[in-house]
């Protein structure tokens, strides 16, 4: 079975491969909120995101989090 990914890389994921497909940094600072400062050092796995930033990329990008059926050992 493979490994799920973590919100964070999920997130990362989606944003690198926007800026590969020519999407400028500046681009989604506007689009999104969060500052260009703060999404290239996560782009480049250099830094994480506060989560009130993480819920703006999220929106940006259309994501949203759901809860499992169960969780496991319950």
């Amino acid at each position: 079975m493979p490994k799920r990914m973590t919100m964070t890389e999920v997130l990362r994921d989606r944003l690198n491969r926007e800026i590969d497909s020519g999407t400028s940094f500046r681009a989604i600072e506007q689009g999104s909120g969060v500052l260009r400062q703060s999404l290239m050092p996560f782009a480049r796995s250099e830094a994480s995101l506060r989560l009130d930033l993480a819920d703006n990329l999220a929106d940006y990008f259309d994501l949203q989090l759901k809860p499992r059926s169960e969780r496991k050992g319950k």
